[in-house]
């Protein structure tokens, strides 16, 4: 549901950034210029776990006395219910801190609207596939830490699974832990793949983990080269043809789950 202008209000995108890959935070700064061009809040802002500006750093740029503050994470999980609240001083839902009122939304990836993303990547990156004749495997990293993390993706698969979607069998597939997606080959009955990343950000996985455990390239090498591998779909690899797509935290339209994220904050919390 579109939301109405909030004049005099902030909005602030969380990222966890990366020491490693310069290029993880771009998606963040992405989505909030398209926000910002939209002209709904006064400011946007966005801070970052592992990059400048920080967390701690947020409430000096922001003058706005009523602030959104909405994790642009794949998953609820540690990073959302413990270091953010703790970085940013939040206290539930609504918080009345350092002269300001802070909302705080659940992070994008689990909001119903990411399934038109992932249908949306998958069908851009491959577009000429008969759906009935083809898989999709929605990647996620895995771990036993956090079982969060792997039912945002399984949610996705489930919800693509029962939609009127075409596609002989959506699986979700982990990095870490079972099903793998280094197993694709023998997982999917169909002659055609597509696999899309569920993160936010290109980075090390979507550049070199994922397409070495699919077996599009030999070894990780550089981060930088690894772009490429977006651009040559498709590839032919143990008797299939398989379509990999950059992770859907690329996609533009993430703009719109943001605000989707905050317009269910307001039916919930200020209706």
């Amino acid at each position: 549901m579109p939301i109405s202008p909030k004049p005099g209000t902030a909005l602030l995108i969380v990222g966890h950034g990366s020491t490693e890959n310069p290029d993880s935070s771009t998606p963040y700064f992405d989505h909030a210029d398209e926000i910002r061009d939209r002209q709904l809040f006064s400011e946007v802002h966005c801070c970052f776990w592992k990059e400048e500006p920080s967390m701690r750093e947020a409430r000096y740029l922001i003058e706005a006395d009523e602030v959104y503050v909405v994790p642009d994470f794949i998953s609820e999980g540690y990073f959302t219910q413990e270091v953010i609240p703790r970085e940013l001083e939040l206290e539930g839902p609504t918080t009345r801190r350092h002269g300001k009122t802070w909302h705080y939304t659940l992070p994008v990836g689990v909001h119903a609207s990411m399934t038109d993303l992932i249908l949306r990547r998958a069908r851009e990156v491959a577009p000429d596939v008969e759906e009935e004749e083809t898989t999709l495997f929605i990647v996620g990293h895995g771990t036993g830490l956090n079982q969060n993390s792997t039912k945002a993706v399984r949610d996705q698969a489930e919800a693509i699974a029962a939609s009127d979607a075409k596609f002989a069998a959506v699986m979700d597939t982990y990095m870490e832990e079972q099903p793998f997606i280094a197993d694709w080959a023998k997982l999917a009955e169909t002659p055609n793949v597509v696999v899309v990343p569920f993160f936010i950000a290109d980075g090390l996985h979507s550049y070199q983990d994922i397409p070495v455990l699919l077996g599009i390239e030999e070894d990780e090498g550089e981060a930088a080269s690894q772009r490429e591998v977006f651009r040559h779909n498709p590839h032919h690899l143990r008797g299939k043809t398989l379509y990999y797509s950059s992770a859907i935290g690329t996609e533009r339209l993430m703009a719109d789950v943001i605000l989707d994220q905050i317009s269910d904050f307001d039916s919930k919390h200020r209706s």
